[in-house]
């Protein structure tokens, strides 16, 4: 029987790319489609997103999406909440990384971390069809794969940021552009851009990367200019009605 060595046998990692030079671009998926995610691959997205805390994802279909995409791209899953259940069942799914929102102090950042980690550095339960597939003993080395990374979105995050990006085994920041506006209210935009800065600053301040939440090309092309490492090239809910708005304005046109 002959081997094959082009395929890849361990998932890509997100360390690997966070690691890699130059910014990344990654693609945000919450409508719940595993066959949008594999459609989205042949645009060569640096990494993608599957939204679990508000997009339309069942357990079945994270599994699928995770299956089509993982020895691909690295997958980073926004988890419902910072809990071992939800972060756990995102890592057990196979996913690169878990992505935990709404995070605002070092206490939970540091939750995070531990619930995402293996004894004795955390506290993360043992198990899963895909971390067992290589068995036990490359579940127990899954997590030095493993990123855990927080999104800071409200004002009390901004506020405890520097405190939060200090967390030992913490792996990235990322800004929630919308959720922050709304927790700020009626601001000028000066006073979101300070906010942004001063969680970059943070992240720089302690080694880890830190990515942003834009809505277009122009915004994405911005972050980066500023120093953000990774950005937000398309997401499948603008993708998908963009095209249909343009297709029916031209027919009408």
């Amino acid at each position: 029987m002959q081997n094959h060595p082009n395929i890849r046998r361990w998932p890509v990692s997100l360390h690997e790319e966070l690691s890699s030079q130059g910014p990344l671009a990654c693609t945000w998926f919450a409508l719940g489609s595993p066959a949008l995610v594999e459609i989205a691959l042949d645009a060569y997205p640096d990494f993608i997103v599957i939204d679990r805390q508000h997009g339309l994802w069942e357990r079945a279909s994270l599994e699928a999406a995770i299956g089509v995409a993982r020895h691909q791209v690295p997958v980073v899953v926004r988890c419902a909440d910072n809990t071992a259940q939800s972060i756990g069942e995102a890592l057990d799914a196979g996913a690169s990384s878990a992505l935990i929102p709404l995070v605002e102090s070092a206490e939970q950042a540091r939750l995070a971390v531990s619930f995402g980690r293996y004894p004795p550095l955390g506290r993360r339960s043992g198990g899963g069809v895909r971390p067992l597939i290589a068995g036990v003993e490359a579940m127990r080395n899954d997590t030095g794969r493993v990123a855990i990374g927080v999104m800071i979105e409200t004002v009390p995050g901004v506020e405890q940021v520097e405190a939060i990006a200090a967390v030992e085994g913490l792996d990235y920041l990322f800004i929630g552009t919308g959720d922050l506006a709304l927790s700020r209210g009626d601001v000028r935009e000066e006073v979101l851009a300070a906010d942004h800065e001063r969680v970059l600053r943070a992240a720089r301040s302690n080694g880890l990367p830190c990515g942003i939440f834009t809505g277009s090309t122009e915004d994405a092309q911005r972050q980066l200019a500023r120093g953000f490492d990774f950005v937000v090239s398309a997401s499948d809910i603008d993708v998908t009605r963009r095209g249909f708005q343009s297709t029916t304005a031209a027919l009408r046109q």
